[in-house]
């Protein structure tokens, strides 16, 4: 771990984004379908319909991020992990990125006032909800997994409506704030054609 904290540019817990998100009661299938995305750890690729269309992506992207991950390779590796999980959840992974920006800053170590956890500020409740003890939050993949996977769920349960989703995802469903956030930093900082 220590050595993936050097490699971020890291090496303490600091404080991040995250909102009130309190603990739900899922139903069976809900569980068993979310516990089987996070127990699924497939190694991460870049899912592109070509190379040269991944390579141009990889490349802008990491540009992008690099004033949040010094260290090149890191910052490809991540954003490969990033893209995977996002393409697995069916997400954009673009919303992904300014997701991550606005909760943790692309902090590894990230811990919120609540106690949320990682690059994605996952409540630790999640783990016990539709995870294994054993799963460690501030591992890149299975932060970004459970991340991912949750926001799936909470896009489904709000019939598509990702805005809602988002408000959901951060514990501040009614209000716009945390939304226009991400919307806001994704169309500033993301965006890809």
């Amino acid at each position: 771990m220590a050595g993936s904290a050097a490699i971020l540019g890291v090496a303490m817990p600091r404080m991040a984004l995250a909102g009130a998100q309190r603990e739900e009661t899922l139903s069976d299938d809900v569980t068993s379908i979310m516990r089987n995305a996070v127990n699924n750890a497939n190694p991460p690729r870049l899912i592109f319909a070509s190379p040269a269309e991944a390579s141009r992506w990889l490349n802008a992207m990491s540009t992008r991020l690099s004033p949040y991950v010094p260290d090149e390779y890191a910052r490809k590796r991540l954003l490969t992990n990033i893209q995977y999980e996002a393409m697995r959840a069916g997400l954009d992974t673009q919303v992904i990125l300014g997701l991550i920006e606005v909760e943790s800053r692309f902090r590894q170590y990230a811990i919120s006032g609540v106690g949320a956890r990682g690059l994605m500020q996952v409540m630790p409740f999640w783990v016990k909800q539709i995870g294994r003890p054993e799963h460690n939050l501030f591992d890149i993949r299975t932060n970004l997994r459970y991340g991912c996977t949750i926001l799936r769920y909470y896009r489904n349960r709000e019939n598509g409506n990702m805005a809602r989703a988002l408000a959901r995802y951060n514990g501040s469903l009614g209000r716009t704030t945390y939304s226009n956030a991400v919307i806001g930093a994704w169309q500033r900082h993301w965006q890809w054609a």
